[in-house]
C-alpha cells in the first residue's frame, strides 16, 4: 500500500518562506517516476485545493494565488516531491497534502489516487 509523509511544516511570519517535502512508496505496480504528483492544501473551513503539480515529463502547473511565488519539484531518485514556498502570506495558512495520481495530471484533487495526511503551515502577519 502507497504511504505518502508530508513534512517541512510549521509556522512563519508574513513574507517568509518554507520547503515542504513528501516522500512516498509502495506503488505496488506503478513507477514512482511515472506518477504526476501534485500539492493541495485545505484552510479551515474551505475546500481542499490545488496549488501545484508536477507530471511524469517535468511539467508543471500552479494554482493562480501562488504563481510566481511556488516552485513543485521532485526527485524521481529518492521518491521525493517538494514545494518551495516564498514570500508566504496569511491566506497560504492551511494544511497541506501531496497526492499521486497514475493518469491525469491536473489541479483537481478527484484525479489522484493517494494521499498523505497533511503537514500544516501557519502565516503570521
Amino acid at each position: 500500500q502507497a504511504q505518502l509523509v508530508e513534512s517541512g511544516g510549521g509556522s512563519v511570519q508574513d513574507g517568509g518562506s518554507m520547503r515542504l517535502s513528501c516522500a512516498s512508496s509502495g506503488y505496488t505496480g506503478y513507477t514512482y517516476s511515472k506518477l504526476c504528483m501534485g500539492w493541495f492544501r485545505q484552510a479551515p473551513g474551505k475546500e481542499r485545493e490545488g496549488v501545484a503539480a508536477i507530471s511524469s515529463d517535468g511539467s508543471t502547473s500552479y494554482a493562480d494565488p501562488v504563481k510566481g511565488r511556488f516552485t513543485v519539484s521532485r526527485d524521481n531518485a529518492k521518491n521525493t516531491l517538494y514545494l518551495q514556498m516564498n514570500s508566504l502570506k496569511p491566506e497560504d495558512s492551511a494544511m497541506y497534502y501531496c497526492g499521486a495520481a497514475r493518469s491525469l495530471c491536473a489541479l483537481a484533487q478527484s484525479g489522484y489516487n493517494y494521499w498523505g495526511q497533511g503537514t500544516q503551515v501557519t502565516v503570521s502577519s
